[in-house]
């Protein structure tokens, strides 16, 4: 019979004539057969089987054993023996070279047909130890597929005690080596469901026998937290997690994190390798148990880990959200790392490149997940623009790309930030500053936030830029009794002369921090500009005190006497003058009182409160020159201002008004000679018919919601504005001797040479009782005029022409002020927010620009530079801005207001005295340079900053190389790029792509 069998496989006939022959013989074998044929039939249907060259012959064979097992057992069993066996798993079958890859196959062919027989026992013994030695070997997916298959049918195979949890930790090893070579569809499905049918084989070992799941999870994690390896183990290793028990995850993870004997480096790599499983598809709670090690590193304090692994893997986090299949785990991780990470803006800061591109793809897939995602993704980003403020240039393409998308409220970002922090001790991450390899490419020096010490850093930023004053500071010479002027001095010239990227303020924070300001809390920047300037004119003050002493002794030299006898520096640079005036409303006497002030508070006028030009007051307007874009702000609630000089103000109508000069907002000049008078009104006019245009405007106007703008000219004219005293606030006339309705106004009598103008933003709610700020949007001009009065016989030295510099109107001239610096408040309260500050230097061109006899060049003579470069200063960052980024901050982000300006004063004949002295200054010094110590002390500071970088570096290096090298995750992003112009765009996030797009994801 078999050589029948063996005549009819050997012949040419066509397979189907073939398969009606061996019917025959199969019919032919089910009838009683002796022993001796009967072995033959089982060699010859054996070696079909196991070395058939074709799938028929295969088949053939398979199904004549089966007729064999079942109208045979006895021979059949006596053939499928012990030492067979043996000789088929340790020798293999057919000739050296090519042996079978069907052993396996063939024996759980077999295995049915003996499972009664007495020598099933010996052959589940052999067994046992057979695939344990297998799985020692390191087969391949398909074989330990296989082996799993067998195993799952005849758990009796499984091998038990000791052997048991070497063979899962074996086959653990195994996994870590798989890898898909090809890369059709249909293999990568094939080595997916082979890694599935292996995992599941543990799965059903754990279930029956839970005591090997902690060996096989610490196996695990030495083949993750290797660093010996040439390769990264496999992502498959992903599959073996999902199966672990959820309620083992606390225990497991504790023990992770408290073993001394595990390095930082081991840990570093091991936890790497996790986050890269969020692209195995399918798998289940992987996302968790990434989680859960990111969380209870945090709990053992490992900063210095987490903070490396989101930086090394996020953006490869984030590339995953393209592919639904693994969105929903790669989401979960990226939340979580994101909303942990929050001593530092690196890591969304990585993300900012690709956040528009996914969100157009997420657009175009239009699916139930994708919206999921994007609904998901939009409210982490607010909450990163929460907790990261100040970075509006990189922010606005981002925020273009979600403005359609939902806006999660303050309470639940805080709830985010809260319940995701690594820690709440903010000063534990104190010391894991963001990294600055190199200086800001705009040549200038950021200072490092000591915690919440924004607001000092934004002022310093905004009083260095004023070139008059640093120059005048850095030229001061060393004086015991000004320490507080030394130490600025001493800053001062490190942010001119440092080679770091950022330097620390500890020492002038310490110096100049006010008495009344809690450590580690935000506070006002404007109060803290108040007193630093007061205690630096105080202690110039007190030093001319000294010097009136040593006078009396004859102990000054007489150069030092003319130094002594000046204003004082803050005086010179920031002091002005102003006049207050009460009329009595009954006999007309009119008191004055002059004051100095180094800011003007701007209060807003109530919602209801315009000023606006009457027709019977003289007018002298501040123009505003350059681009200029006016945003509607949020309605105001009833407010009570904190502390402006005049909380309300109330017109009398009937009564001669006194003399006022409003101010006027000019938006552009009209043709030679025309100059139209209400240019604010015109202004608006244009912006609303440029809004369908401009999508920014619009936005604008929909996040601020109010039809009425205001601008600096708007709240100087109401600080101006004429204040009736009545009521209770009745003034006392001396001439009268009793209480009287009285008004009130001020007059500016002395500019100063650095305006600054603090907006009172922060006010207080009646309705609901709470402090809140003012998030109207204040257009902020580029230059503006603001009204001097002056004597007499100095205005009629004025030139007469409207096109001078400084014009005069019975008394009153304007005087010229370009815009320096604006720091920025973004939040809803001045305890809490960040602050930052836009800022550029404005400087004369030369002093040969004004003349000495005091006649001046027209306006028009002289070019208005808009070029001037603007740079953003955000704590250690320091970028490229421009105006259009001042003007439009607001209307991307609503909490992001103009708090503090600073103008500096172009040269006029009332001025030149300070204009003429600093030009002098730096004609005959040039840049300033500083002193011997201080220029030793910043030398031996840049040579230890060089030190530093380079053991920084080597250590890195020798860090960096010790971690696994991952696959190139930004392919995803480019192929991305490279499939734009194909229909649907991005073709893995449409759920669809093909071969080589899922190649990508699983590797």
């Amino acid at each position: 019979m078999d050589k029948i069998l063996e005549a009819v496989m050997m012949s040419s006939y066509p397979n189907n004539v073939k398969q009606g022959l061996v019917r025959r013989v199969i019919e032919a074998i089910k009838q009683p057969m002796d022993s001796e044929q009967c072995w033959s039939m089982l060699e010859l249907s054996t070696k079909l089987y196991l070395m058939g060259d074709t799938k028929f012959k295969r088949e053939i064979g398979k199904e004549v054993l089966e007729v064999y097992g079942h109208y045979h057992p006895e021979e059949f069993e006596e053939f499928f023996n012990v030492r067979f066996l043996l000789s088929l798993l340790q020798e293999g079958y057919g000739p050296a070279g090519k042996r079978s890859p069907y052993v396996l196959d063939y024996i759980h062919l077999g295995l049915q047909f003996i499972l009664e027989s007495p020598s099933a026992s010996d052959i589940f013994s052999l067994l046992r130890i057979e695939v344990l030695r297998k799985v020692c070997e390191r087969p391949g997916p398909k074989q330990c597929a296989k082996i799993s298959k067998l195993l799952s049918l005849h758990p009796q195979c499984v091998p038990t005690g000791k052997h048991q949890i070497l063979f899962c930790q074996q086959l653990i090893r195994c996994i870590g080596q798989f890898q898909c070579i090809s890369e059709g569809e249909d293999d990568i499905m094939e080595f997916l469901d082979h890694v599935n049918k292996v995992s599941g084989l543990l799965q059903k070992i754990w279930r029956a026998q839970t005591s090997s799941i902690l060996p096989s999870l610490k196996e695990l994690f030495t083949i993750i937290s290797s660093t010996e390896e040439q390769e990264a183990p496999s992502n498959a290793l992903a599959s073996v997690v999902q199966y672990v028990p959820l309620e083992l995850m606390d225990g497991v993870i504790r023990n992770l994190t408290n073993d001394d004997s595990i390095t930082d480096v081991q840990m570093m790599t091991a936890i790497s390798r996790m986050i890269d499983w969020v692209s195995w598809p399918l798998g289940k709670n992987i996302d968790k148990w990434i989680i859960a090690l990111l969380k209870g590193l945090a709990a053992v304090k490992k900063f210095s880990i987490l903070i490396e692994v989101t930086l090394l893997k996020i953006e490869k986090v984030f590339s995953k959200l393209l592919y639904p299949i693994v969105r929903d785990g790669a989401l979960s991780v990226l939340l979580y790392m994101l909303l942990s990470f929050q001593h530092s803006h690196e890591a969304f800061h990585l993300l900012l490149p690709h956040i528009p591109r996914l969100v157009a793809s997420l657009n175009k897939e239009d699916s139930n997940s994708a919206t999921s995602c994007l609904e998901q993704l939009a409210e982490l980003i607010h909450s990163m623009f929460f907790r990261f403020s100040g970075f509006p240039d990189l922010y606005e393409p981002v925020m273009e790309a979600i403005k359609a998308l939902p806006i999660p409220n303050e309470d639940r970002i805080k709830h985010l930030l809260g319940q995701n922090a690594w820690t709440s001790q903010k000063n534990e991450l104190a010391c894991f500053y963001p990294r600055l390899a190199s200086k800001s490419d705009t040549g200038k020096i950021g200072l490092i936030n000591l915690g919440n010490t924004c607001y000092m850093n934004s002022i310093i930023q905004a009083l260095f830029m004023a070139s008059d004053f640093r120059h005048s500071v850095l030229n001061l010479t060393e004086s015991n009794s000004q320490p507080l002027m030394t130490k600025l001095q001493w800053l001062f010239a490190f942010l001119e002369h440092s080679q770091r990227p950022a330097i620390s303020p500890e020492g002038f924070l310490s110096a100049s921090w006010p008495p009344w300001f809690s450590p580690g809390a935000q506070q006002d920047c404007s109060e803290y500009l108040k007193y630093l300037l007061d205690r630096l004119h105080e202690e110039e003050k007190t030093g001319k005190r000294i010097y009136q002493k040593l006078k009396e002794s004859n102990l000054m030299p007489q150069a030092e006497e003319r130094h002594y006898l000046n204003k004082t520096l803050i005086e010179k640079m920031f002091g002005g003058k102003m006049m207050t005036k009460i009329r009595c409303l009954k006999c007309l006497n009119v008191s004055s009182r002059e004051e100095a002030f180094t800011d003007l508070s701007l209060a807003f006028p109530p919602s209801n409160r315009h000023v606006r030009r009457q027709s019977h007051i003289a007018v002298l307007p501040v123009e505003e020159i350059g681009p200029q874009i006016i945003e509607p702000p949020i309605k105001p609630q009833s407010q009570l201002m904190e502390s402006p000089r005049r909380q309300r103000k109330h017109p009398v109508s009937g009564l001669p008004p006194i003399q006022l000069l409003p101010i006027e907002t000019v938006g552009f000049q009209e043709a030679e000679g025309q100059e139209t008078p209400f240019i604010l009104r015109s202004d608006r006019d244009h912006v609303s018919l440029e809004k369908a245009k401009d999508p920014l405007l619009a936005f604008g106007e929909q996040t601020c919601g109010s039809e009425d703008s205001r601008s600096v000219p708007d709240l100087i004219n109401y600080f101006l504005s004429p204040e009736v005293l009545t009521s209770e606030n009745k003034y006392h006339c001396e001439k009268c001797a009793s209480l009287q309705d009285a008004e009130k106004v001020a007059e500016l009598t002395e500019g100063p040479h650095y305006l600054v103008l603090t907006l009172l933003r922060f006010s207080f709610d009646l309705r609901t009782m709470k402090r809140k700020k003012i998030l109207d949007n204040v257009s902020i001009p580029l230059v503006l005029k603001l009204p001097v009065l002056v004597a007499s016989e100095d205005s009629g030295e004025v030139g007469q022409n409207r096109n001078d510099r400084a014009a005069s109107c019975n008394g009153f001239v304007s005087v010229v002020y370009d815009l320096c610096s604006v720091v920025v408040h973004s939040g809803v309260s001045s305890e809490s927010g960040h602050y930052y500050c836009y800022a550029r230097e404005c400087t004369s061109t030369s002093a040969s620009s004004q003349p000495r006899d005091g006649a001046q060049k027209s306006t028009s003579d002289k070019q208005l530079d808009f070029e001037i470069q603007w740079y953003l200063f955000n704590d250690t960052r320091v970028s490229f801005s421009s105006f259009e980024s001042v003007s439009n901050v607001t209307s991307f982000f609503p909490k992001d207001t103009a708090y503090v300006l600073f103008y500096r004063q172009r040269p006029c004949k009332q001025s030149w005295a300070v204009h003429e002295a600093v030009s002098d200054a730096v004609r005959l010094h040039g840049e300033p340079s500083p002193n011997k110590d201080l220029m030793e002390a910043i030398s031996k500071d840049n040579i230890l900053y060089l030190q530093e970088q380079e053991k920084e570096a080597r250590n890195r290096a020798a860090y960096i190389s010790t971690l696994p090298k991952s696959p190139l995750w930004w392919r995803d992003f480019d192929r991305d790029k490279d499939d734009e112009g194909s229909s649907g765009g991005c073709g893995p996030a449409a759920g669809g792509g093909g071969s080589g797009s899922f190649h990508g994801l699983v590797f």
